[in-house]
Protein backbone atom coordinates (compact mmCIF):
# COMPACT_ATOMS: atom_id res chain seq x y z
CA UNK A 1 0.00 0.00 0.00
CA UNK A 2 1.12 3.63 -0.46
CA UNK A 3 1.92 4.06 3.23
CA UNK A 4 1.11 2.68 6.64
CA UNK A 5 0.59 4.12 10.08
CA UNK A 6 4.22 3.60 11.03
CA UNK A 7 5.86 5.43 8.14
CA UNK A 8 8.03 8.21 9.61
CA UNK A 9 7.53 11.89 8.93
CA UNK A 10 9.83 13.51 6.41
CA UNK A 11 10.59 17.03 7.75
CA UNK A 12 11.70 18.07 4.25
CA UNK A 13 8.67 16.52 2.60
CA UNK A 14 6.36 17.89 -0.06
CA UNK A 15 4.38 19.93 2.49
CA UNK A 16 7.26 21.01 4.72
CA UNK A 17 6.50 24.27 6.52
CA UNK A 18 2.83 24.29 5.50
CA UNK A 19 -0.23 24.30 7.74
CA UNK A 20 -3.24 22.24 6.70
CA UNK A 21 -6.77 22.46 8.09
CA UNK A 22 -8.62 19.15 7.58
CA UNK A 23 -12.30 18.68 8.36
CA UNK A 24 -13.62 15.27 9.35
CA UNK A 25 -10.12 14.23 10.43
CA UNK A 26 -11.43 11.43 12.61
CA UNK A 27 -13.00 8.15 11.55
CA UNK A 28 -16.24 6.36 12.38
CA UNK A 29 -14.28 3.15 12.90
CA UNK A 30 -10.84 1.59 12.67
CA UNK A 31 -9.17 1.79 9.31
CA UNK A 32 -8.43 4.36 6.67
CA UNK A 33 -11.28 6.81 6.29
CA UNK A 34 -10.60 9.73 3.95
CA UNK A 35 -10.10 12.32 6.68
CA UNK A 36 -7.77 10.22 8.82
CA UNK A 37 -5.71 9.18 5.80
CA UNK A 38 -5.42 12.77 4.53
CA UNK A 39 -4.30 14.06 7.93
CA UNK A 40 -1.75 11.24 8.20
CA UNK A 41 -0.42 11.63 4.65
CA UNK A 42 -0.03 15.40 5.00
CA UNK A 43 1.79 15.02 8.32
CA UNK A 44 4.10 12.44 6.79
CA UNK A 45 5.08 15.02 4.17
CA UNK A 46 5.98 17.61 6.80
CA UNK A 47 2.76 19.59 7.25
CA UNK A 48 1.46 20.74 10.61
CA UNK A 49 -2.13 19.51 10.57
CA UNK A 50 -5.06 21.10 12.39
CA UNK A 51 -7.78 18.48 12.35
CA UNK A 52 -11.39 19.04 13.30
CA UNK A 53 -14.38 16.77 13.82
CA UNK A 54 -17.73 17.16 15.51
CA UNK A 55 -16.82 14.12 17.64
CA UNK A 56 -13.39 14.68 19.17
CA UNK A 57 -13.18 11.02 20.17
CA UNK A 58 -12.95 10.02 16.53
CA UNK A 59 -9.60 11.80 16.25
CA UNK A 60 -7.86 10.01 19.12
CA UNK A 61 -6.56 7.20 16.93
CA UNK A 62 -5.64 9.68 14.19
CA UNK A 63 -3.58 11.67 16.68
CA UNK A 64 -1.86 8.52 18.01
CA UNK A 65 -0.90 7.43 14.49
CA UNK A 66 0.48 10.81 13.49
CA UNK A 67 2.40 11.37 16.70
CA UNK A 68 3.85 7.83 16.54
CA UNK A 69 5.22 8.75 13.12
CA UNK A 70 6.72 11.97 14.48
CA UNK A 71 4.16 14.35 13.02
CA UNK A 72 2.34 17.37 14.40
CA UNK A 73 -1.43 17.09 14.77
CA UNK A 74 -3.50 19.67 16.62
CA UNK A 75 -7.19 18.96 17.14
CA UNK A 76 -10.26 21.10 17.54
CA UNK A 77 -13.99 20.53 17.81
CA UNK A 78 -16.01 21.92 14.92
CA UNK A 79 -19.55 21.69 13.59
CA UNK A 80 -19.06 22.43 9.90
CA UNK A 81 -22.71 23.39 9.48
CA UNK A 82 -22.19 26.32 11.89
CA UNK A 83 -20.52 29.48 10.64
CA UNK A 84 -19.53 30.52 14.17
CA UNK A 85 -18.01 27.11 14.93
CA UNK A 86 -15.95 27.13 11.73
CA UNK A 87 -14.74 30.69 12.30
CA UNK A 88 -13.61 29.78 15.80
CA UNK A 89 -11.77 26.66 14.62
CA UNK A 90 -9.97 28.41 11.76
CA UNK A 91 -8.96 31.27 14.04
CA UNK A 92 -7.60 28.71 16.50
CA UNK A 93 -5.61 27.07 13.72
CA UNK A 94 -3.99 30.36 12.68
CA UNK A 95 -3.31 31.40 16.28
CA UNK A 96 -1.70 28.08 17.22
CA UNK A 97 0.13 27.23 14.00
CA UNK A 98 0.76 30.69 12.58
CA UNK A 99 -0.89 30.49 9.16
CA UNK A 100 -3.22 28.54 6.89
CA UNK A 101 -1.88 27.11 3.63
CA UNK A 102 -4.15 24.20 2.82
CA UNK A 103 -7.85 23.62 3.45
CA UNK A 104 -9.35 20.17 2.94
CA UNK A 105 -13.13 19.89 3.04
CA UNK A 106 -13.70 16.23 3.73
CA UNK A 107 -17.01 16.11 5.64
CA UNK A 108 -19.94 14.42 3.92
CA UNK A 109 -22.49 11.66 4.14
CA UNK A 110 -25.30 10.12 2.12
CA UNK A 111 -28.99 9.49 2.70
CA UNK A 112 -31.00 7.13 0.56
CA UNK A 113 -34.07 8.01 -1.42
CA UNK A 114 -35.47 10.14 -4.21
CA UNK A 115 -37.66 13.24 -3.87
CA UNK A 116 -40.83 11.27 -3.11
CA UNK A 117 -39.39 9.12 -0.32
CA UNK A 118 -37.03 11.69 1.15
CA UNK A 119 -38.36 14.16 3.70
CA UNK A 120 -37.65 17.86 3.40
CA UNK A 121 -35.79 17.67 6.70
CA UNK A 122 -33.37 15.07 5.33
CA UNK A 123 -32.91 17.08 2.13
CA UNK A 124 -32.09 20.23 4.10
CA UNK A 125 -29.71 18.32 6.36
CA UNK A 126 -27.88 16.87 3.37
CA UNK A 127 -27.48 20.31 1.80
CA UNK A 128 -26.11 21.72 5.04
CA UNK A 129 -23.79 18.80 5.70
CA UNK A 130 -22.39 18.22 2.22
CA UNK A 131 -22.50 21.61 0.48
CA UNK A 132 -23.12 24.51 2.84
CA UNK A 133 -20.25 23.23 4.99
CA UNK A 134 -17.85 23.71 2.07
CA UNK A 135 -19.20 27.21 1.45
CA UNK A 136 -18.74 28.13 5.11
CA UNK A 137 -15.21 26.79 5.52
CA UNK A 138 -14.15 28.60 2.34
CA UNK A 139 -15.81 31.80 3.58
CA UNK A 140 -13.69 31.80 6.73
CA UNK A 141 -10.45 30.34 5.33
CA UNK A 142 -10.13 32.43 2.18
CA UNK A 143 -9.38 35.77 3.92
CA UNK A 144 -6.28 34.21 5.52
CA UNK A 145 -5.12 32.84 2.17
CA UNK A 146 -5.80 36.14 0.43
CA UNK A 147 -3.64 37.96 2.98
CA UNK A 148 -0.79 35.51 2.19
CA UNK A 149 -1.43 35.67 -1.55
CA UNK A 150 -1.29 31.88 -1.62
CA UNK A 151 -3.23 28.79 -0.66
CA UNK A 152 -4.68 25.49 -1.81
CA UNK A 153 -8.23 24.30 -1.23
CA UNK A 154 -9.10 20.66 -1.85
CA UNK A 155 -12.76 19.70 -1.72
CA UNK A 156 -13.78 16.05 -1.49
CA UNK A 157 -16.74 15.23 -3.71
CA UNK A 158 -17.98 11.82 -4.91
CA UNK A 159 -18.62 9.95 -8.12
CA UNK A 160 -22.28 10.20 -7.10
CA UNK A 161 -21.94 13.84 -8.14
CA UNK A 162 -21.20 12.87 -11.74
CA UNK A 163 -22.79 9.42 -12.28
CA UNK A 164 -25.50 7.06 -11.07
CA UNK A 165 -23.60 4.83 -8.64
CA UNK A 166 -26.10 2.12 -7.82
CA UNK A 167 -28.58 3.73 -5.41
CA UNK A 168 -31.06 6.59 -5.39
CA UNK A 169 -29.58 9.22 -3.11
CA UNK A 170 -30.77 12.37 -4.76
CA UNK A 171 -29.62 14.88 -2.14
CA UNK A 172 -26.15 13.39 -1.86
CA UNK A 173 -25.75 13.32 -5.64
CA UNK A 174 -26.96 16.90 -6.02
CA UNK A 175 -24.80 18.30 -3.24
CA UNK A 176 -21.67 16.47 -4.38
CA UNK A 177 -22.22 17.82 -7.89
CA UNK A 178 -22.55 21.23 -6.27
CA UNK A 179 -19.17 20.81 -4.55
CA UNK A 180 -17.52 20.29 -7.94
CA UNK A 181 -19.05 23.40 -9.47
CA UNK A 182 -18.42 25.50 -6.37
CA UNK A 183 -14.76 24.52 -6.61
CA UNK A 184 -14.58 25.52 -10.28
CA UNK A 185 -16.09 28.94 -9.61
CA UNK A 186 -13.75 29.63 -6.69
CA UNK A 187 -10.77 28.49 -8.75
CA UNK A 188 -11.40 31.23 -11.30
CA UNK A 189 -12.43 33.88 -8.78
CA UNK A 190 -9.30 33.55 -6.63
CA UNK A 191 -6.64 32.55 -9.17
CA UNK A 192 -5.12 36.04 -9.27
CA UNK A 193 -4.61 35.87 -5.50
CA UNK A 194 -2.46 32.76 -5.90
CA UNK A 195 -5.12 30.43 -4.49
CA UNK A 196 -5.78 27.11 -6.20
CA UNK A 197 -9.07 25.22 -5.74
CA UNK A 198 -9.48 21.62 -6.88
CA UNK A 199 -11.65 18.60 -6.19
CA UNK A 200 -10.95 14.97 -5.44
CA UNK A 201 -13.76 12.69 -6.60
CA UNK A 202 -13.56 9.32 -4.81
CA UNK A 203 -15.55 6.34 -5.99
CA UNK A 204 -16.73 3.37 -3.97
CA UNK A 205 -13.87 2.87 -1.55
CA UNK A 206 -13.58 0.45 1.34
CA UNK A 207 -13.56 2.86 4.26
CA UNK A 208 -14.85 2.30 7.81
CA UNK A 209 -18.12 3.88 6.67
CA UNK A 210 -18.92 0.66 4.78
CA UNK A 211 -19.09 -1.45 7.94
CA UNK A 212 -20.49 1.19 10.27
CA UNK A 213 -23.23 2.72 8.13
CA UNK A 214 -23.59 1.71 4.48
CA UNK A 215 -23.98 -2.04 4.92
CA UNK A 216 -27.00 -1.48 7.13
CA UNK A 217 -28.54 0.94 4.65
CA UNK A 218 -28.01 -1.09 1.48
CA UNK A 219 -27.31 -4.75 2.22
CA UNK A 220 -29.27 -5.57 5.38
CA UNK A 221 -26.06 -5.42 7.38
CA UNK A 222 -24.20 -7.89 5.16
CA UNK A 223 -20.80 -6.22 4.70
CA UNK A 224 -19.42 -8.86 2.32
CA UNK A 225 -22.49 -8.60 0.12
CA UNK A 226 -22.12 -4.84 -0.13
CA UNK A 227 -18.40 -5.09 -0.87
CA UNK A 228 -19.11 -7.59 -3.66
CA UNK A 229 -21.74 -5.27 -5.14
CA UNK A 230 -19.36 -2.34 -5.08
CA UNK A 231 -16.38 -4.30 -6.44
CA UNK A 232 -18.50 -5.53 -9.37
CA UNK A 233 -18.72 -1.94 -10.63
CA UNK A 234 -14.95 -1.33 -10.50
CA UNK A 235 -12.75 -2.32 -13.50
CA UNK A 236 -9.59 -2.60 -11.40
CA UNK A 237 -9.46 -5.92 -9.51
CA UNK A 238 -9.37 -4.35 -6.05
CA UNK A 239 -11.12 -1.66 -4.05
CA UNK A 240 -9.25 1.43 -2.90
CA UNK A 241 -9.53 3.10 0.49
CA UNK A 242 -8.91 6.46 2.12
CA UNK A 243 -5.19 6.30 1.40
CA UNK A 244 -5.90 6.61 -2.30
CA UNK A 245 -7.98 9.73 -1.69
CA UNK A 246 -5.17 11.07 0.49
CA UNK A 247 -2.52 10.64 -2.19
CA UNK A 248 -4.64 12.56 -4.69
CA UNK A 249 -5.24 15.32 -2.13
CA UNK A 250 -1.50 15.46 -1.40
CA UNK A 251 -0.70 16.15 -5.05
CA UNK A 252 -3.24 18.97 -5.16
CA UNK A 253 -1.93 20.44 -1.90
CA UNK A 254 1.77 20.51 -2.80
CA UNK A 255 3.74 22.70 -5.20
CA UNK A 256 3.92 19.92 -7.79
CA UNK A 257 0.39 20.95 -8.81
CA UNK A 258 1.22 24.67 -8.97
CA UNK A 259 -0.39 24.96 -12.44
CA UNK A 260 -3.50 22.93 -11.58
CA UNK A 261 -6.69 24.70 -10.51
CA UNK A 262 -10.38 24.19 -11.21
CA UNK A 263 -9.70 20.49 -11.85
CA UNK A 264 -11.06 17.18 -10.62
CA UNK A 265 -9.09 14.01 -9.90
CA UNK A 266 -11.15 10.84 -10.10
CA UNK A 267 -10.16 8.13 -7.61
CA UNK A 268 -12.52 5.33 -8.53
CA UNK A 269 -10.65 2.46 -10.19
CA UNK A 270 -12.24 3.31 -13.52
CA UNK A 271 -15.81 2.90 -12.32
CA UNK A 272 -17.16 6.16 -13.71
CA UNK A 273 -15.98 5.51 -17.27
CA UNK A 274 -17.72 2.15 -17.64
CA UNK A 275 -20.64 1.93 -20.02
CA UNK A 276 -22.58 -0.64 -17.99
Amino acid sequence: MPFDQYSPVNPQGRLAGKVAFVTGAGSVGSGWGNGRAIAMRFAQEGASVFGVDRDAGRMVETREMIEAAGGRFVTGHCDVTSSASIAEAIDACVQQLGRLDVLVNNVGGSAKGGPVEMSEEVWDSQVDHNLKSVFLTCKHALPHMISQNSGAIINISSTSGIRWTGAAQVAYAATKAGVIQLSRVLAVQYAKQGIRVNTVVPGQLHTPMVEVRLAGQRADGDVNKLLEQRQSRIPLPFMGDGRDTANAALYLACDESRFVTGAEILVDGGMSVRCD
